[in-house]
């Protein structure tokens, strides 16, 4: 579905840039001042029907005058805030066996949707991606619902979005409980990785929902693959699914390092709790946990913890996730 093909004005994207971020290409500067058309693609609400293990309500929030976000709001809406950013190429349904759980234990969960991916409005070029711009979309929808002493569960490009997030704004987080993720500051990356984003790049083949599977340990089901699918019914869908590998920050010349270097020194004075629940079969985030562990005050004395499980951990092991998040809320 076709929602808009529209001139964009600097006020729709202002947000958009950080102080000293570029934008992804020309290409996208020049759609950020309005000068290209933005074609806007929303995926039709049939294809999430029947999805297994996924009865949550869906919400929605503007966070640019062109661009809807989804999110799920789960649980007692005075409840603690728990917040479960998603990274690539998945959607909020990866949190759903965490979702539960968190609302019963009478906590407030939260999973968006990031722009590009699940129920949320996706830009059909891969110019009109940038770091900068999850980030800012993300900001102006925590800022829009006013949340305030959160506990920040990411993964994956949720944890390159959520923990900028968190050294940006400090008094809105309590802790965070990081996954197989990280900040990277342009000091390179894993063959593993290198060989993911060659492919994200030029591969004609992008199957969404056996991505995912390569990067479980158990084996999905046929309906649970399909789920992964759904937000992409063609390949028009999936401009930022291929974009954002790239976008990573482990080279010096990826806009977004300066602006995570700024981060880390924030981190490195990080005194709230800070967790690690990293996973034993990940090849690209394996041992990434060390560096978080070693710099960031508020890591010490944690749970940390190694679970069995592939990249995707939320899908391996959701239940110990969960019961991290929760624990940890408990404990103060």
């Amino acid at each position: 579905m076709l929602v808009g093909a529209s001139r964009t004005s600097p006020a729709t994207f202002g947000p958009v840039l950080a102080a000293g971020e570029t934008l992804y290409s020309s290409a996208g500067l020049l759609r950020q001042l309005g000068r290209i058309e933005l074609k806007i693609l929303r995926t039709p609400e049939a294809r999430f029907a029947h999805l297994p293990d996924f009865p949550f309500e869906s919400r929605y929030h503007q966070v640019t005058p062109d661009l809807r976000l989804h999110y799920v709001d789960e649980g007692p809406g005075d409840g603690q805030p728990v917040l479960m950013l998603h990274g690539e190429p998945t959607w909020s349904y990866l949190y759903r066996h965490m979702i539960g759980p968190i609302a019963k234990a009478g906590l407030r969960a939260l999973a968006p949707d990031l722009i590009g991916f699940g129920k949320s409005d996706k830009p059909a070029a891969r110019e009109d991606y940038s770091y900068a711009g999850q980030v800012a979309w993300i900001r102006h929808w925590i800022e829009a619902l006013d949340l305030r002493d959160i506990t920040l569960v990411c993964q994956d490009w949720g944890s390159l979005i959520g923990l900028r997030l968190a050294a940006e704004s400090p008094d809105r987080f309590a802790r965070v409980l990081l996954s197989n993720g990280g900040l990277p500051t342009g000091t390179g990356a894993p063959p593993p990785f290198k060989v993911w984003r060659a492919f994200s790049r030029y591969s004609p083949w992008f199957p969404i929902g056996r991505i995912v599977q390569s990067g479980c340990k158990r084996t999905l089901s046929d309906a649970e693959v399909a789920a992964y699918d759904a937000p992409f019914p063609d390949s028009s869908f999936k401009a930022g699914a291929r974009a954002y590998p790239s976008l990573v920050t482990v080279e010096p010349h990826i806009p977004g390092v300066a602006e995570n270097e700024k981060a880390w020194a924030v981190l490195e004075q990080w005194q709230k709790p800070f967790i690690c629940c990293f996973s034993d079969g990940d090849p690209i985030t394996r041992g990434g946990d060390a560096r978080f562990r070693q710099q960031i005050p508020g890591a010490q004395g944690q749970p940390h913890t190694t679970l069995s499980g592939g990249h995707f951990i939320q899908e391996d092991d959701p239940q110990a996730v969960a019961r991290l998040a929760i624990d940890s809320i408990k404990a103060g």
